[in-house]
């Protein structure tokens, strides 16, 4: 099983994959830092927790967030996905909203986001990403604040991850749960690991994904219903 969630953040999962018996190899497709100028990050996060709604990008805006200021608001808050909202929960905030359409697009579809005219938002999150919720928040009429409160980098691949791929059998799954991740694969193995590893079979976290998948080689995949953990592995387990 390919794992291709950021370093630092696979170790749930690997314990997952074993708890199954299969073998992890973990290949991530993303590093995520902190910011550069994190004080002047933590004041202004500290101002858009005042903010009539809150919206996290991601699980890893929420931890590093929180890593900044403890997440204490009164502001209506929201999630772009089930794992958002657990992270959300994990640091106190009892009932984030998030769309059963786990994407962008199913967050905008939430009656909360439908006006914002005259409305105070915040986006938090990491620069970067395809911009549609930025977009449509400033068009619905928001005042909006975007944070920036961690940065999403390429990986640092070596050796190990070559030859591991080189050695990857054709009945293997590789977990895709980002876009960027796999773009970031894709540019940087060689052509040879890259050609073993979409010999295998792609499990991706979306419609949209899998339409990514395909277009950059692979020929077998399956979809799953959300970028969970749980859902990711039971998808894999269907795969054939």
């Amino acid at each position: 099983m390919v794992i291709t969630r950021p370093s630092g953040t696979a170790a749930p999962m690997v314990r997952r994959v074993r708890a199954m018996g299969g073998r992890p190899l973990l290949l991530p497709g993303l590093s995520l830092r902190a910011v550069e100028d994190a004080e002047r990050v933590r004041v202004d996060l500290r101002q858009a927790l005042d903010d009539e709604l809150l919206v996290f990008t991601s699980p890893a805006a929420v931890r590093h967030a929180a890593r900044l200021v403890p997440l204490c608001t009164t502001a209506a808050v929201l999630a772009v996905g089930r794992g958002t909202a657990q992270a959300l929960q994990a640091q106190g905030i009892d009932a984030p909203l998030a769309p059963s359409r786990q994407n962008s697009e199913g967050l905008l579809d939430l009656p909360e986001l439908k006006d914002l005219h005259g409305r105070r938002v915040a986006l938090i999150g990491a620069p970067g990403g395809r911009g549609v919720l930025r977009e449509q928040l400033v068009a619905r009429g928001a005042d909006l604040r975007e944070l920036h409160v961690y940065r999403r980098l390429p990986p640092r691949l070596d050796r190990r991850h070559f030859d591991a791929l080189h050695a990857l059998p054709a009945s293997a799954r590789v977990l895709l749960s980002s876009a960027e991740a796999l773009h970031n694969l894709h540019q940087g193995l060689p052509a040879t690991a890259w050609a073993r590893l979409c010999a295998a079979v792609a499990v991706a976290s979306s419609e949209r994904l899998a339409l990514a998948a395909s277009q950059a080689g692979f020929r077998r995949i399956v979809q799953a219903s959300s970028a969970l953990s749980e859902d990711l592995l039971q998808a894999a387990a269907r795969a054939d």
